[in-house]
């Protein structure tokens, strides 16, 4: 029985990173599917609060109920079809600026890169990145302190200051979550995986999106 042991949580480590890695890229599909739609859905436009408020109650739905596997899994297509309808008008207001095209390019593509690139090295350097957890809480509450600030002080300084937060710490939750599948310690459930890894490349990319929209449409108005 023992000769069996390291074989078989080695396949079934492979199948928690295979299943990650594909609920990723199709949650990624739902999401630009949907967002596609908001941009032209007057429901998106005039209720973005409400969509953003039921995409979090699919979140916790997920961390809820994440014993049955059934209904997290729709969830989480829930919750990506969500986020991408309440973003549609977003980006849709970038697309419509002059330049802005281009930044939603660079931002996609600068996304993917960090992205790959990140992830490629925490799976080529087999490192535990959980020693980031107390540094990318703290960065998480700074970003929440400047988001609320931001709210009320229009500066713009402020809001390029916590986009450039929100994209260090979520890079490197990148490589913590990354480091999570790779390692697997506890409970590993591919679904909460791949929710971790879609709020990094989400954050990421509307982190690039805004600092790239105002250092570079900006200085065209």
């Amino acid at each position: 029985m023992p000769a069996y042991s390291a074989p078989t949580r080695s396949l079934a480590a492979g199948s928690v990173i295979a299943r990650t890695y594909g609920l990723l890229a199709a949650s990624l599909a739902v999401t630009a599917a949907t967002a596609e739609v908001g941009m032209r859905s007057p429901l998106a436009w005039e209720h973005p609060w409400l969509w953003m408020i039921l995409a979090f109650g699919a979140l916790l739905g997920i961390q809820f109920l994440r014993a049955n596997r059934t209904l997290s899994l729709a969830l989480l297509f829930i919750f990506s079809g969500l986020m991408g309808f309440s973003l549609g008008p977003v980006i849709a207001e970038f697309l419509r600026a002059p330049g802005g095209a281009a930044v939603v390019s660079q931002a996609a593509a600068g996304t993917a890169i960090d992205f790959a690139a990140l992830s490629a090295y925490a799976w080529i350097s087999r490192r535990d990145f959980n020693f980031l957890h107390g540094f990318l809480f703290t960065g998480l509450v700074i970003a929440v302190i400047g988001s609320i600030a931001g709210i009320f002080l229009h500066i713009e300084l402020l809001h390029l200051v916590v986009a450039g937060v929100v994209l260090l710490v979520f890079s490197g939750l990148v490589l913590f979550d990354t480091s999570r599948l790779i390692h697997q310690r506890g409970v590993a459930d591919p679904i909460l995986l791949a929710v971790s890894l879609y709020l990094d490349v989400l954050n990421i990319f509307m982190a690039l999106l805004q600092i790239l929209g105002m250092t570079q449409m900006g200085r065209r108005n």
